[in-house]
């Protein structure tokens, strides 16, 4: 049995994520939001849902007791001070694997004219995001940080990933396609260990992404 636990888990790519494991044999969830009502669908048979907040540390750090995977869907200008304290939470329950979204652009690789308007558009907020990677890059922890392109809503998988020292490729990708990553990681957790990856839709290169 592999325990994962769902940080965010109201989340639209955590709602994906926790789709494609309603159910499967050997997995047992752990869905922690702060409001039951964002999950799209009823909590799966294999599942126990905690209301919770990232950052009380009593909370965090019991959810994560007895889990083997943590995978983070979070998002806020603190998401630096959620991710010290995830970090801190998995230490003190001695969980060492984490998927963590983080955003496209915190290294500033992304090149181009669609590197200058994606730091036009969200240039400021980068700051937290870079700042915690940095810190779960240097936790020591067994982590992947996902970097995705813009996030859009078509119902398909269409990726594929650039690692980190790479320039960025792409402009947007499925919230789908974050989530079958995520998927294949749980069900693999060697793959793309200690790595930051991008991930975006080929064929999407452009000044902006389609939907702009």
């Amino acid at each position: 049995m592999s325990n994962i636990l769902i940080l965010g888990a109201g989340g639209q790519i955590a709602h994906w994520v926790s789709d494609r494991l309603a159910g499967a044999r050997g997995i047992g969830l752990t869905l922690f939001l702060r409001h039951a009502r964002k999950l799209r669908n009823k909590a799966p048979a294999n599942a126990r849902v905690v209301h919770g907040d990232v950052l009380d540390a009593t909370m965090l750090t019991q959810a994560m007791e007895g889990q083997d995977l943590v995978y983070a869907n979070l998002t806020g200008t603190d998401i630096d001070e959620q991710a010290r304290a995830v970090i801190a939470a998995m230490k003190a329950a001695h969980v060492k694997r984490l998927v963590f979204v983080t955003s496209l652009g915190i290294y500033d690789e992304v090149p181009g004219k669609f590197g200058e308007w994606n730091n036009t558009m969200i240039g400021e907020d980068l700051k937290p995001f870079r700042r915690a990677a940095d810190a779960i890059e240097s936790s020591g922890l067994d982590y992947t940080l996902l970097r995705p392109a813009w996030l859009q809503d078509e119902d398909e998988v269409d990726y594929e990933i650039t690692e980190k020292g790479q320039p960025f490729k792409g402009t947007e990708v499925s919230r789908r396609s974050v989530a079958d990553l995520v998927v294949k990681i749980i069900h693999s957790p060697v793959l793309y260990s200690r790595k930051s990856i991008g991930i975006n839709k080929p064929g999407s290169d452009g000044d902006k992404p389609s939907f702009y």
